[in-house]
């Protein structure tokens, strides 16, 4: 079972953040990821990709993971380029998970797209980002992008993993078109356990057989010595975010000590889950390494299905 931390804030002194990297990596930790918003709500927001760059050079082996990336609001082609050139940097470290976003549409408006297009752009994105990735010559005619002859080398050896995010059906069926995996947030264990087989199932009848399918949740937890602490972190942390109530999160967002987050966790390891990207919020950052190392190992003794 593979565990790691998405640094939410990002710290902004650079020697500070490569020991925060040796640090997770000494705890066994499995990753470090890094979520990408252009201006959201009040303006806030990180490149995942200028930051994926910056993390995968502050320390010499630990994976990256990019959750998520707001594919529709770029063009294909330079985000190839970037995957290419990020991969030559580090190679077979990166993890590069995408979603529509939408919380905030005004985000999405002023980046020049209508937001009742995110789902077609992402499909055709994805269509065309694969073939590019994979060292292909494109010539494509599409609704949103055009490309005569678009050629991107090198080719990412070995291939970035694309992770598709998203909770509705329709991003179910994008990870089985296109995906590397599923990205789950807020939903239940039961509901993973369904996407898990709806994966499968569509991408049999699409004719991918054979993936090594890398399905993961992403998850806001707060930790602390007990529920009440961990949830007086987590609650305004959230809310200072999505701008909504922590009401709306608060059935799939665990908070407690890590023994409590990591039997919140263990229902959807055996659903078939194969990654934790954890949104920790705790008393210093050398807590939240820490309870998240711990919640690791708990998780040790859980099987998920074949």
């Amino acid at each position: 079972m593979k565990v790691g931390l998405l640094l939410l804030p990002f710290d902004r002194e650079v020697e500070r953040l490569r020991g925060v990297l040796a640090m997770m990596a000494d705890a066994g930790l499995d990753h470090v990821g890094t979520g990408d918003h252009v201006s959201f709500w009040v303006g806030v927001g990180r490149d995942g990709l200028v930051d994926a760059t910056a993390l995968a050079l502050l320390h010499p082996s630990l994976p990256v993971y990019v959750a998520v990336y707001q594919l529709p609001l770029r063009h294909p082609l330079p985000v190839a380029r970037q995957l290419s050139t990020l991969s030559e940097l580090a190679p077979g470290r990166l993890t590069f998970g995408v979603g529509i976003g939408g919380e905030d549409r005004r985000e999405v408006a002023n980046c020049g797209v209508d937001p009742a297009t995110r789902g077609r752009r992402m499909d055709e994105s994805l269509l065309v980002l694969r073939r590019l990735l994979a060292g292909e010559q494109v010539t494509h005619r599409g609704e949103f992008y055009d490309l005569d002859g678009a050629l991107v080398l090198p080719a990412p050896e070995p291939a970035v993993p694309l992770v598709v995010g998203g909770r509705s059906d329709a991003a179910v069926r994008r990870a089985a078109r296109f995906g590397d995996g599923w990205l789950g947030i807020w939903n239940s264990p039961k509901r993973f356990g369904t996407v898990v087989a709806m994966v499968d199932e569509l991408a049999g009848a699409a004719g991918r057989q054979g993936v090594a399918w890398r399905h993961g949740m992403q998850v806001w937890c707060g930790l602390g010595r007990s529920r009440e602490e961990a949830l007086a972190r987590l609650a305004p942390a959230m809310e200072a975010v999505y701008q909504i109530p922590f009401e709306r999160f608060e059935r799939y967002s665990p908070a407690g000590t890590p023994a409590e987050v990591a039997a919140f966790l263990a229902p959807y390891a055996e659903a078939g889950c194969r990654s934790f990207n954890l949104i920790p919020c705790a008393a210093s950052t050398e807590a939240a390494v820490d309870g998240a190392a711990e919640v690791k190992a708990l998780l040790g003794g859980v099987t998920a299905p074949a």
